[in-house]
């Protein structure tokens, strides 16, 4: 025998529940009484419907059915399809749970009901009673409190020891636009099923969107919203193209609000002014600048190929490391040399606005010259950073051969975070076979991914760590790559040749 129980909770849409009977040993005869004492005695409970055969248990009260609705928090229906923001057209009446309480012992009380009580933007938790002056009525969560029995143990003995009665009240509560959420009012407006955008990247005042097609004839509405919704965003934004210029700066349009781009932003402690549509800034790579100025200690040594305004160049700078910081961007070299004035290491950075291979091939080429002739134990850690992951792979190349002369010892060789996108099922694989496929080498042995941020769906950018080999790294390594080829590669080369040896073996035989 089977029972089907319909579950609405206050506040909460339908629900049902499947009750089975395994075995029962008494006779046949009592299993009707025993059924409709089952029956009767979940009627009685508050929220609860019986459904069973035919139309047994299929008497279903119309009990507060519009308050009973899960959207009950949801702005009205007819907002549906709205373009331009209409504040007015978000009144709404809805009938919420209060608990009845003596004005002076509200703050007491208040402490042990924070699960149980509302919580909405712009309502308060605590309001007159209108119908007396000496209690409060204390506005519930009507998605955790349906009745008395609602209340948790801990609440109840407090209820109790300040003689306050757990019965609960209901009352009319008016929602207006200021109450209710972003995404409760895009959600209410979008075509019914669509993505909902409350999510955006804040850097300083604006809010930077990147909305999608079916989201378009309402981008004004959704930039006012967010502006509405965020205390000190003022300006909204959209993306209206991917970055693919040489600045890496991307056409942006103003859904509303201020058009001054101008900003200031706060990252690990430092900030950073610019204007943002004129130079990239990524409020979303925070973590990973701030792992890689963890890898530096002070005394060594980065070069910073693609600067932009200085997140790699100025922490790392703080830890009183050497800094060659590069970008191409006039507007990014020209807020670089701005924010390291700013965080005052401007005596500690040494700022370029040179194409990144340029940079390469001549102040890093010069520097490194310097650095790997010191003696050992003046020689610091080199650390260069490529943060281009749509093309800094192709920017490798320009490490082949770089140097002339002898090979430094391995532990000294230059250490490269390069950035990159992939799309491929095995995204670290991808990096390695790309990257090692432009130095030459093999990068499998001798190289370690890190996963920096998921991007879109099925788009990754990670970051892949290396040394330069020797072989790579200079030009007289082709000439006599026996002297002094980085262990891992001269191994995988004695391996080939072994192969070959006993093939040419086989073949003489």
């Amino acid at each position: 025998m089977v029972l089907w129980i319909l579950w609405r909770p206050f506040g909460f849409s339908r629900r049902l529940l499947k009750l089975e009977r395994h075995s029962i040993t008494e006779s046949k005869s009592l299993i009707p009484l025993a059924w409709t004492s089952l029956t009767q005695t979940l009627s009685e409970s508050p929220g609860i419907f019986l459904l069973g055969q035919g139309k047994r248990f299929s008497t279903m009260p119309e009990i507060e059915t519009h308050e009973r609705d899960s959207e009950l928090f949801s702005p009205p229906s007819d907002v549906r399809g709205m373009t331009k923001l209409d504040r007015t057209a978000f009144k709404k009446t809805v009938n919420i749970p209060v608990l009845k309480v003596r004005k002076e012992i509200v703050s007491r009380l208040m402490r042990s009901l924070r699960r149980a009580a509302l919580q909405r933007p712009g309502i308060k938790r605590v309001i007159e009673d209108p119908e007396d002056k000496e209690s409060r009525l204390i506005l519930l969560d009507p998605y955790k409190i349906f009745t008395h029995d609602s209340f948790e143990k801990a609440e109840l003995s407090v209820l109790e020891q300040l003689n306050v009665s757990p019965q609960i009240s209901k009352y009319n509560l008016e929602l207006t636009y200021e109450n209710f959420k972003s995404e409760e009012i895009l959600r209410a407006v979008l075509p019914e099923g669509q993505d909902v955008t409350s999510g955006f990247s804040r850097v300083g005042h604006i809010a930077h969107l990147n909305l999608r097609d079916h989201q378009l004839p309402f981008k004004q509405l959704i930039g006012q919203v967010m502006i509405d919704k965020n205390p000190g965003i003022t300006s909204a934004v959209n993306k209206i193209n991917n970055i693919d210029n040489m600045y890496r700066n991307f056409h942006m349009e103003v859904l509303s609000g201020e058009q001054n781009m101008m900003t200031k932003v706060r990252e690990n402690k430092y900030t950073y002014e610019f204007d943002f549509s004129k130079v990239y800034w990524n409020p979303r790579l925070s973590t990973e600048h701030s792992r890689i100025t963890e890898l530096l200690k002070a005394g060594d040594v980065l070069f910073d190929v693609f600067a932009g305004v200085g997140p790699f160049a100025i922490p790392v700078a703080k830890k009183n490391c050497t800094v060659f910081a590069n970008d191409l961007n006039p507007e990014s070299h020209k807020w670089l040399l701005h924010n390291c004035k700013l965080n005052k290491v401007d005596q500690k950075v040494k700022i370029f606005n040179l194409d990144g291979k340029d940079f390469l091939q001549g102040p890093v080429k010069e520097e490194l010259i310097q650095l790997l002739s010191l003696s050992k134990e003046r020689k610091p850690s080199v650390h260069i950073v490529m943060n281009l992951p749509a093309k800094a792979i192709e920017f490798l190349s320009a490490f082949k051969w770089l140097l002339d002369g002898q090979p430094c010892s391995n532990e000294f060789l230059p250490i490269v975070h390069c950035y990159s996108f992939s799309k491929d099922a095995n995204p670290a694989k991808d990096v390695r076979q790309r990257a090692g496929a432009v130095l030459g080498i093999s990068l499998e042995a001798c190289s370690s991914v890190h996963l920096v941020r998921n991007v879109a769906p099925n788009k990754e950018m990670l970051c892949i760590t290396f040394q330069i080999p020797a072989a790579v790294l200079y030009k007289n390594q082709t000439k006599n790559p026996e002297n002094h080829e980085d262990p891992p590669l001269k191994r995988q080369r004695t391996a080939e040749a072994f192969s070959d040896e006993k093939t040419q073996i086989a073949s003489n035989t």
